[in-house]
């Protein structure tokens, strides 16, 4: 089983770019999309064989997810279950036979970390609604978690401990997210690598020369996580600041 993630920074641009000659190659079973930037009346997803969720942002042109699967599947749900969360369009559940896939487009703490204490209301959120399906079967959260957990996990570490994606504050709430049963299925295979990044300014040429950060995940339910056979960052596909993740479950 491969799944797919993605933060495509607007999904039409990206679509401009080879986003369906990269899918049709790829053939995931389920695709998760963050930062779609399009609203409901754009709502189609050219692919034969898949049906497609959107949650869109109330804001037009403004984050936004999508989940797409060829695969077989109980029900869907958007957002959390606190409507203070349910307008910016950043969170999808989809429920298959033995898990659930929930894929999360975590609010960015912006310049100066203004946003940060919205942040942190999000977080515990997620958290929450995480726990409350890891109750009925395990569970798979993959997206933009929009933070660099270990030093190892960005270029430059040094220099970026106040910015957003690297405070203390989003690293401790991701370890937080570990804590209620979660394994972070990139360090479970490759715990010691660097230099493996998601997400590259487009400023100063930094995907050439990789000054990046891993921004995007899966997280794995530590009772399938035995389940993992590779995670892979596809940076050689182009057509977003992000590049795809690539998880194979048996």
């Amino acid at each position: 089983m491969k799944i797919i993630s993605w933060n495509v920074a607007g999904l039409r641009a990206c679509i401009d770019k080879g986003f369906y000659k990269y899918i049709r190659e790829a053939q995931p079973d389920i695709l998760c999309i963050q930062e779609t930037k399009v609203s409901y009346s754009y709502a189609d997803f050219y692919l034969p064989g898949y049906k497609a969720y959107y949650n869109c942002a109330d804001k037009p042109g403004y984050s936004g997810t999508l989940t797409a699967t060829k695969l077989n599947h109980l029900s869907a749900k958007s957002g959390t279950f606190d409507d203070i969360h349910n307008h910016e369009g950043r969170l999808l559940t989809v429920e298959f036979d033995d898990f659930y896939v929930i894929n999360c487009y975590t609010p960015n703490s912006q310049s100066e970390l203004i946003r940060l204490p919205y942040r942190l209301q999000f977080e515990e959120a997620l958290r929450n609604h995480c726990s409350a399906f890891m109750k009925i079967k395990p569970i798979i959260l993959c997206g933009d978690l929009n933070v660099s957990y270990k030093w190892e996990d960005l270029a430059r570490p040094e220099t970026n401990q106040f910015s957003a994606g690297f405070s203390k504050e989003e690293r401790e709430e991701f370890g937080k997210l570990l804590g209620i049963g979660l394994t972070d299925a990139y360090r479970y295979l490759y715990p010691d690598e660097v230099g493996a990044y998601s997400y590259w300014s487009y400023r100063t040429k930094a995907r050439e020369r990789n000054v990046g950060w891993r921004l995007d995940y899966f997280m794995i339910d530590n009772r399938i996580a035995n389940r993992i056979v590779d995670v892979k960052m596809r940076k050689d596909i182009l057509g977003s600041d992000h590049c795809p993740i690539e998880l194979e479950l048996f």
